[in-house]
């Protein structure tokens, strides 16, 4: 690898932003993008690259507009009709972006995150497809592939796969616990 040779990367941070790609369980198309993923990772880790995979969940800015309707992500809000995927009762996590950029910066040279998955689930920002429809309901107002993204929606909205599991300090750690002083959106 490339990087190996090079010898002078502290940290690789490689494109993993999005779900945990070994804690969810999806269908293809995403899959196959997902098993990719998976195998970059048992290449770095192989190659003993110092690695921090960047595990963000739901950027908040591409699903939130359609109120987590992915069959309507990019069309902005519904106007008399959403699509719930299962009972809309599974818990799912959205990040705003610009609090994805900070706590990455700032997970970048924290020997905390070195060789660990840092998870973004700030507490307020996990909700479930029928809390987001509710809130719609109260508010409004905001604004993308779509087959990748009904298959990530099946294993977030179905399966609860973003926040339905315990973040070992064995791999991973959690981005809101390791900088309590960052202020994130909700």
């Amino acid at each position: 690898m490339a990087i190996k040779e090079a010898g002078n990367v502290k940290r690789f941070l490689p494109s993993e932003f999005g779900s945990d790609v070994e804690r969810v369980h999806t269908v293809d198309p995403a899959a196959t993008l997902y098993a990719g993923k998976l195998s970059l990772r048992r290449l770095i880790e192989a190659e003993g690259i110092p690695h921090t995979y960047v595990c963000c969940n739901g950027f908040a800015e591409t699903y939130l507009p359609s109120i987590g309707d992915v069959t309507a992500v990019g069309a902005g809000p519904p106007s008399d009709k959403i699509t719930v995927l299962g009972d809309g009762d599974a818990k799912a996590v959205f990040v705003v972006e610009k609090d994805i950029a900070t706590y990455t910066v700032r997970a970048v040279d924290d020997p905390r995150t070195l060789n660990k998955i840092l998870y973004m689930r700030p507490p307020a920002n996990i909700v479930s497809h029928n809390e987001l429809i509710s809130m719609w309901e109260r508010k409004a107002e905001a604004a993308f592939p779509l087959n990748i993204l009904l298959s990530l929606a099946l294993s977030i909205f179905i399966g609860g796969d973003q926040a339905n599991f315990e973040i070992e300090p064995s791999f991973g750690v959690e981005a809101t616990e390791l900088y309590p002083d960052l202020k994130y959106t909700t």
